[in-house]
C-alpha cells in the first residue's frame, strides 16, 4: 500500500511523507504498537489503489469525450497515473512468481 501511495505521490509531483523523513521514520511506523500489517492486506490495499485510479482514468476520459469541463492535460495525467500503477503492480507479481519460482528449484 505505501508503495502504491509512493507512486502516486511521486507521480502528482508530491513526496510522500515516508520517502521524505527518510527511512528511520518508516521502519518506526511499522513497529507501532498496533504491529505491521498482514502482507495480504497491504496487497489487497495495494490492488484496490490501482483500481481507484484506473477508475478516475476511465471517468477523466470519458468526461473529455464528452466535453463536460476535462481538460486533455487532465485525462493524459490521470490515464499516466494508472498506467504506472499498473506497471509497478506487474512489477511486484512478476519478482514474486520469479522468487517462488527459484525457492521451488532449491534442492535441499
Amino acid at each position: 500500500m505505501q508503495a502504491i501511495a509512493s507512486l502516486a505521490g511521486v507521480t502528482s509531483g508530491v513526496l510522500p511523507s515516508t520517502l521524505a523523513a527518510g527511512p528511520s521514520s518508516s521502519f518506526g511506523a511499522a513497529s507501532g504498537a498496533a504491529g505491521p500489517a498482514p502482507f495480504s492486506d497491504l496487497l489487497t490495499d495495494a490492488v484496490g489503489q490501482v483500481n481507484e485510479l484506473e477508475e478516475q482514468a476511465r471517468a477523466t476520459v470519458s468526461g473529455l469525450m464528452a466535453g463536460t469541463g476535462v481538460d486533455v492535460h487532465q485525462a493524459m495525467i490521470a490515464t499516466e497515473k494508472a498506467s504506472m500503477a499498473f506497471e509497478l503492480s506487474l512489477a511486484v507479481r512478476n519478482k514474486a512468481v520469479q522468487a517462488y519460482q527459484q525457492v521451488m528449484s532449491m534442492q535441499f
